[in-house]
């Protein structure tokens, strides 16, 4: 078997709420391994194999410091608080990306949600309409581990009531885009007091952007906003613009894969 270049989204997002302590990738067969940030601000490795192999073998360790102990202690930007509310012109040339639904096709199963938990005229603070969204979602659709490529429709999973946590954060993404907020996902993993973290696989959810508090994340699969249990790895317009491992390989069909997702508390030292 003869390995093509594999792009690698396995390094968390550091910033003022996480902090890498140490970090190591192992790679076998031996890759030539690149690192660089990609349009987002992903950390991205890029992997190139000189010699065939049996077996790929991708290992990543990462011990980091979490500072985001307290998800609820932001504050958001006066003009915003209420919603409806309009996004300042120079914040919109940098959202538009994130707001862009035109090629989206329109679903009136998706303007049913979005009409269970806002009516035109309502008055409503911004965050309290974002966690109303947030449990809708999360009574709506029962978790469905997914093994299958890609993600639902948004009325695949409305009309189905069931998803993956991946297609419950494009869900909120379309019906937060929909309410007019800028909304991207997020890739990452969770730690496994959750219910759902029993499957040993990453985690998606979803971000949006509130003036004054930044991109705030919710995960409509938990029904939570996103705390220290979260962590963010890649973020992306589309979900499918950051799988955790993306390559090719030429050889004899039948390959089959493994995947094993750990989160370990450390205890104080």
């Amino acid at each position: 078997m003869q390995l093509g270049a594999h792009t690698l989204r396995l390094r968390p997002r550091e910033g003022h709420e996480l902090r890498i302590e140490s970090s190591t990738l192992e790679v076998s067969p031996p890759a030539k391994v690149r690192w660089h940030r990609d349009v987002e601000g992903n950390s991205v490795a890029i992997a190139t194999f000189n010699e065939s192999t049996r077996s790929l073998k991708i290992e990543s360790q990462v011990m980091i410091q979490q500072y985001n102990q307290q998800p609820h202690d932001f504050l958001v930007a006066d003009y915003a608080v209420a919603y409806p509310f309009r996004y300042t012109d120079e914040d919109a040339i940098s959202l538009s990306p994130y707001m862009n639904t035109s090629s989206a096709p329109e679903s009136r199963l998706l303007a049913g949600l979005v009409d269970s938990v806002w009516q035109t005229g309502e008055q409503i603070d911004t965050f309290a309409l974002l966690l109303r969204l947030n449990q809708t979602i999360y009574r709506t659709l029962v978790y469905r581990m997914r093994e299958e490529e890609g993600v639902q429709t948004v009325d695949e999973s409305l009309s189905g009531g069931t998803g993956s946590c991946r297609d419950s954060a494009y869900l909120f993404m379309m019906a937060a885009q929909r309410l007019g907020f800028a909304a991207r996902f997020v890739s990452g993993y969770i730690y496994p007091d959750s219910p759902i973290a029993i499957s040993g696989s990453t985690h998606a959810w979803a971000e949006v952007f509130l003036p004054g508090a930044g991109w705030k994340g919710f995960d409509p699969s938990t029904g939570s906003i996103v705390g220290d249990d979260h962590i963010a790895v890649a973020v992306a317009r589309l979900p499918e613009s950051v799988p955790p491992v993306a390559g090719s390989f030429h050889g004899p069909p039948g390959a089959t894969m493994t995947v094993d997702v750990q989160v370990i508390e450390q205890p104080a030292q």
